[in-house]
């Protein structure tokens, strides 16, 4: 990508690589369509604050109605009021309205006898599939991008998952608990880390930083702090390679995928 001579990168060349794949990836893929109320999952980190900026940005252009929704887990302490804090101001900013609720992911744990990190999922999708009934969207969209994907393949392997486990996170599938027809959408999922990024700053867009996600406790940031560099020192095309391996899993249209991500 080319930029200016202050280092700035261009208008072209950001539209060329970035806001023209997400444009296209959406309309291909029929994830966002004229019309369609999309509530979007927000956490404040940087997938999902360009999520919503993007969604905002196309609200006129598709005739979007955009709303927001963050779940605070009560995991984090003041490091998650901080979050919720920082996502009512950005919603605030981008004029979207904000739906925020507060689970209980210890107690509903303990309780299923899951671990923190599945029971907060569950109970953000649950969320979710929730607000969405309640203002009508047939849309959810999550800022999932095609690194998370990488990632997502080698958990299924590390952890022993199925043959659908290798196709990854679908780009779109039936919300959990959708009782009129949610559907969660990924636009994101034409996006390496490195693209977001420059998204952030091409708009000048801040977002917050998860502590939790420096440390190697959870496998999934192993995996992304650890494996993945030690794999592509030995394969530079690794990525590549696992998501090519996930789009020919995901071809094959097996019955268990509807369940992943």
């Amino acid at each position: 990508m080319t930029r200016t001579g202050n280092g700035e990168i261009s208008e072209k060349s950001f539209s060329a690589k970035i806001w023209g794949a997400l444009l296209s990836f959406s309309r291909q893929r029929r994830l966002l369509e004229r019309g369609d109320t999309v509530l979007a999952g927000v956490s404040g980190g940087p997938d999902s604050v360009c999520l919503l900026h993007f969604l905002k940005s196309m609200e006129k252009r598709w005739g979007l109605s955009v709303a927001a929704c963050h779940v605070h887990h009560g995991l984090r302490g003041a490091g998650a009021d901080r979050d919720e804090k920082f996502v009512q101001k950005l919603c605030g900013e981008l004029g979207v309205p904000l739906f925020a609720a507060r689970v209980k992911v210890r107690p509903y744990a303990s309780r299923n006898g899951l671990s923190l990190e599945h029971a907060a999922r569950k109970l953000r999708y649950e969320t979710f599939a929730a607000c969405a009934r309640k203002i009508g969207a047939g849309k959810v969209a999550v800022g999932h991008h095609l690194d998370d994907q990488v990632e997502t393949v080698l958990l299924h392997l590390v952890r022993g998952g199925g043959p659908a486990g290798l196709g990854g996170m679908p780009v779109s599938r039936s919300l959990e608990g959708g009782r009129r027809g949610v559907t969660l959408v990924r636009p994101l999922m034409c996006m390496t880390r490195a693209d977001v990024s420059l998204y952030l700053k091409r708009h000048r867009l801040s977002s917050v930083k998860d502590e939790s996600n420096e440390s190697d406790v959870h496998t999934r940031n192993w995996i992304r702090r650890k494996l993945l560099p030690l794999l592509e020192s030995r394969q530079p095309r690794f990525r590549q390679h696992i998501l090519g391996l996930s789009e020919a899993v995901s071809a094959l249209k097996l019955p268990s995928q509807k369940n992943r991500g």
